[in-house]
């Protein structure tokens, strides 16, 4: 699946601009850069606007340099975690050092946001049977690394993936930033995010102020 991802929503309109009927430009957004490049855009796509989206409300794993979710393992009714279970796929996903100080003006940041939103709580396990044994504890559905596939409770995905080919980039297993350097990035972003608040707080009381003021002469708000 391929999509756009914007920030704001600002960003989503800008990619597509309409006439007075509703129809698209076709010399606007991004509709406007395909056609000058020979490319043009037929059908539709998907776009996520990243401030809009539910984000999970849980912290990060501290001191984590992927920012992976604090989620709990699964358990069986026993309390044991299920064999073969690696992880949720939403903190199986490797971000590039660029995209893991992206957030939105909230603070939450692609794995929150983006990923929650594609994957929410699916389970990876080893094998087929590891992801059987363990179906007392999936309720987001899960997938395994031999090709099995429950998409929800009940609905199960079989036949043959020998027409499917994935692969996967080596990773090293660490982020390429030292620690000192994401803690930096970390810190930015929360005083521009704690700023950006400050901001709003300001302008609210000085609305407030405005307005008592106005109280105050006998003069109307407008």
């Amino acid at each position: 699946m391929l999509g756009i991802v914007c920030k704001t929503f600002d960003g989503i309109k800008a990619l597509e601009k309409y006439d007075g009927d509703g129809k698209i430009k076709d010399i606007a957004g991004l509709h406007g850069l395909g056609s000058s490049i020979g490319r043009k855009i037929d059908g539709r796509f998907t776009a996520f606007c990243l401030e809009d989206l539910r984000h999970k409300p849980t912290s990060c794993l501290s001191n984590d340099p992927q920012k992976k979710l604090a989620l709990l393992k699964p358990k069986l009714p026993d309390g044991k975690c299920p064999s073969g279970f690696l992880d949720f796929v939403v903190n199986m996903v490797n971000l590039d050092d660029r995209n893991l100080f992206c957030v939105t003006a909230g603070g939450h940041g692609l794995r929150e946001t983006l990923f929650y939103n594609l994957f929410s709580y699916l389970q990876a396990y080893k094998t087929r049977a590891d992801m059987l044994s363990a179906l007392p504890c999936i309720t987001h559905g899960a997938v395994s690394l031999d090709g099995g596939m429950i998409t929800k409770n009940g609905l199960f995905l079989l036949g043959s993936r020998e027409n499917f080919e994935v692969k996967f980039p080596l990773i090293t297993g660490r982020s390429g930033l030292s620690l000192n350097y994401s803690q930096i990035e970390t810190m930015i972003w929360k005083l521009r995010w704690e700023q950006h608040n400050i901001e709003q707080d300001m302008l609210r009381e000085q609305q407030l102020l405005d307005k008592a003021r106005a109280a105050s002469s006998g003069k109307p708000q407008v």
